[in-house]
């Protein structure tokens, strides 16, 4: 009885091992198939572009003519871009010329190692717009962290930008006084890479913002859900959280560009309204607080647009 109780002891630990890398390695092999499936039956709906000549491409997606080209830039591990922008760019489409830029490691981008410094970061934006015909100058929209690549590109090409408008944005000088890195959870990139995410529906429906929010179509649900259960925490991602600091304090040793920023605070953001607030009036900008989260633009997008609108005619 003794020796049966000791094989048990053995035994049951292996066992459950076994059955649990069966299950890993089953659902990775499975998720590994149809990420290849849907990369096939939902292809980019704009143009990739090689920036460094090394294979990998950018998504550079544009809709709508005028005399305004304005450029989007989304925030930190925003998984699609495209559709988080979509509910603002379809109010704007018809005036203005939107651009949506989808970072390495995002939306239909890929997945690179390329590193994720701010000046990298820029320059490949600014060569994935050269490469897929967009003309400048520009007006810059970055959501949250791309309010820092907005300031280092007015910065570095001040002939490059019109005016600047951060839908709550980060400020560098709020980071330095009270921001911390994100960072990326392992549990949710373990569930992300191995497939076992596909089991869970409910994960893209409660955690991207659009979808939460009912502004996307079914359609757009289904082929936004591809990109996010293969751009949760991609690599990139993480990169960017490891050179925020670094990548604030390039912008914080440059001096405030002559260049206005104009900015959509999210109520509850009560902490970096005054740093926004102040980047703004410093630049001959303005601001405005709307009521909602972080993810501003989706929770009023017809508004924004309209104070868009009001902002790029004060630019003139």
């Amino acid at each position: 009885m003794k020796k049966v109780m000791k094989w048990s002891l053995i035994l049951i630990p292996v066992i459950v091992v076994a059955a649990a890398v069966f299950v890993v390695g089953g659902s990775y092999l499975e998720h590994r198939d149809a990420v290849a499936e849907e990369k096939e039956h939902y292809p980019a709906p704009g143009e990739l572009v090689e920036v460094h000549d090394d294979g990998h491409t950018m998504h550079v997606y544009a809709e709508g003519e005028g005399e305004e080209t304005v450029i989007f830039l989304a925030g930190f591990g925003t998984p699609s871009p495209v559709y988080d922008f979509q509910a603002l760019t379809n109010e704007l489409k018809d005036d203005y010329r939107t651009v949506i830029v989808e970072r390495f490691g995002y939306g239909w981008s890929d997945v690179t190692d390329h590193d994720r410094d701010i000046r990298t970061v820029v320059d490949e934006t600014r060569t994935a717009l050269a490469q897929a015909g967009e003309e400048g100058p520009f007006v810059i929209a970055g959501h949250s962290m791309a309010g820092i690549e907005a300031l280092h590109w007015s910065q570095t090409y001040p002939d490059e930008v019109t005016g600047m408008i951060g839908l709550d944005p980060l400020t560098p000088e709020y980071y330095e006084e009270k921001g911390e890195s994100p960072s990326l959870s392992g549990a949710v990139t373990f569930l992300a890479r191995s497939g076992l995410m596909r089991q869970q529906p409910e994960v893209f429906d409660e955690n991207f913002d659009a979808m939460a929010k009912g502004l996307l179509s079914d359609d757009d649900a289904e082929v936004a859900r591809t990109l996010f259960l293969r751009r949760v925490q991609t690599t990139n991602m993480g990169n960017e959280a490891d050179k925020l600091t670094d990548n604030v304090a390039t912008v914080l040793d440059a001096e405030i560009p002559d260049i206005p920023f104009y900015a959509a605070i999210a109520s509850e953001n009560q902490d970096g309204k005054p740093f926004i607030q102040s980047l703004a009036e410093e630049t001959g900008g303005a601001s405005e607080v709307f009521e909602g989260d972080h993810y501003i633009h989706l929770n009023q997008p017809e508004t924004i647009a309209d104070e868009i609108r009001i902002w790029i005619s004060d630019m003139e």
